[in-house]
């Protein structure tokens, strides 16, 4: 993409209303617009990061052999009547009526949804284990909408749902989300720790929240630093080993780690004293295990090894995809802008022309920004008619995890310069070397 065809709207100025580094960041960028309160429209680069992200969790979910579907943002109220909880969500759901006067919602989840489409097409325990998920736009009428997409009132949502026969077999898939969500999170360049969590208005004895430390995050959190140290990284996981699941959700989870609504003095004083912290957490995700909550109100039986008619087991498990956005930023920034990781950049590298114009400045950039794109590699060309201060101050804002410059004075030499957007390490070389280290750089992401 060159950036004299993009619509890229750039602010100078950090608007008023922004009191948080992702809300400037995002607005100053020109990643979204509020279109009204809590409520953003997505312009061109910030659909490409939330695209990226999205592809992630799709990635990773079907790598746990859960099945991608999509559920309407509007639903019927009876469903939730009939599961007991449409007078008891609150004023954050938005009820509507249709023009028959038949009452409506806008979603704020769909548990009731998922549940009517099961109990309409499974009736067998030989149907079973099922993991259905979508990645839809939810709705929750926050009384102060703010902190841009961080706590907005419209938000991108990853919901799943799974169905099994027995507990043992619903808490399977609980530790199976688990582990899903750590590569996940993972891929996205983010240390989200699992914390043992409040069900809220889903319910449920099991839950864990996913939370990345930021000082602006909404929780308290209070944890033992060992689980900071802990990875998944490469590790090849069969995620239908129950064991193996099970381990690694006890090896991740054990150590002290737990919001303000679950946390136990008495047992955090058990953690030795300098490794115990207290932080603010942003949350990003989290998994539930309810049981036969919603199959029992509902009628979601399956008929059992013993041909007698029983209740599945159920569970939920979210992540805010939108919310990432603004989390990511949180977590790389500095005072010139955005620092994405290679994973999720919307540009992985910036080219910048020092002399637009130059015959060979402008041909080398050109070959360059074909090279690059040969490899996969999307890049923003700055071929505008500005100052070099001006170039890189938006590169800076914007984010790109790498940038190419390229001046007249170098290219007398032969080289380009290549820095690191996280470090601000630079370095020359010839453009070919620099096209060679930036794609085994990206290589596989």
């Amino acid at each position: 993409m060159r950036l004299s065809r993009y619509f890229m709207p750039v602010l100078k100025e950090t608007p008023a209303e922004a009191q948080i580094a992702s809300h400037r960041l995002m607005l100053r960028a020109g990643l979204i617009r509020q279109s009204s309160a809590g409520i953003y429209s997505w312009l061109p680069m910030g659909l490409k990061v939330l695209r990226r992200l999205e592809q992630i969790v799709h990635e990773e979910q079907q790598r746990a052999g859960h099945h991608p579907m999509l559920m309407p943002t509007i639903q019927s109220a009876d469903l939730w009547k009939e599961s007991g909880r449409y007078d008891d969500y609150g004023k954050e759901m938005l009820r509507i009526s249709d023009r028959h006067g038949r009452d409506m919602l806008y979603g704020p989840t769909n548990e009731e949804q998922i549940t009517d489409i099961f109990r309409r097409d499974v009736s067998s325990y030989k149907q079973l284990p099922l993991t259905l998920y979508h990645i839809q736009w939810k709705f929750r009428d926050e009384v102060r909408p703010r902190f841009g997409v961080m706590r907005g009132r419209e938000f991108l949502m990853k919901d799943g749902y799974n169905f099994d026969l027995t507990k043992e077999d619903a808490l399977h898939a609980y530790n199976r989300h688990m582990v899903s969500y750590l590569r996940t999170y993972e891929r996205m360049g983010l240390k989200a720790i699992p914390m043992r969590a409040d069900g809220g208005p889903i319910g449920g004895d099991y839950t864990h929240e996913f939370l990345v430390l930021a000082d602006t995050g909404e929780s308290e959190v209070f944890y033992d630093s060992a689980v900071t140290d802990l990875t998944l990284g490469e590790r090849d996981v069969d995620f239908d080993d129950v064991a193996q699941c099970q381990a690694l959700m006890e090896e991740f989870t054990t150590p002290y780690a737990r919001t303000d609504e679950t946390h136990d003095e008495a047992i955090f004083a058990e953690v030795p004293e300098e490794r115990r912290k207290t932080a603010r957490g942003i949350e990003v995700g989290q998994i539930f295990y309810f049981g036969t909550k919603y199959s029992e109100a509902m009628g979601a039986n399956v008929q059992g090894t013993d041909g007698k008619n029983v209740p599945v087991h159920m569970g939920s498990h979210g992540i805010g995809v939108s919310r990432l956005v603004g989390a990511l930023i949180e977590a790389n920034h500095d005072e010139n802008g955005i620092i994405w990781p290679e994973s999720v950049a919307p540009f992985g590298v910036s080219v910048v022309n020092l002399k637009q114009g130059d015959t060979d400045t402008d041909r080398v950039c050109e070959e360059l920004y074909a090279a690059l794109g040969k490899a996969g590699i999307e890049v923003l060309y700055d071929d505008r008619s500005e100052r070099a201060g001006t170039k890189f101050a938006t590169a800076d804002l914007i984010g790109s995890p790498w940038r190419i410059t390229v001046g007249p004075r170098g290219l007398k030499e032969g080289v380009v310069e290549v820095t690191s957007r996280r470090s601000g390490e630079a370095e020359t070389m010839a453009p070919d070397a620099a096209v060679g280290k930036l794609a085994e750089i990206f290589a596989g992401l």
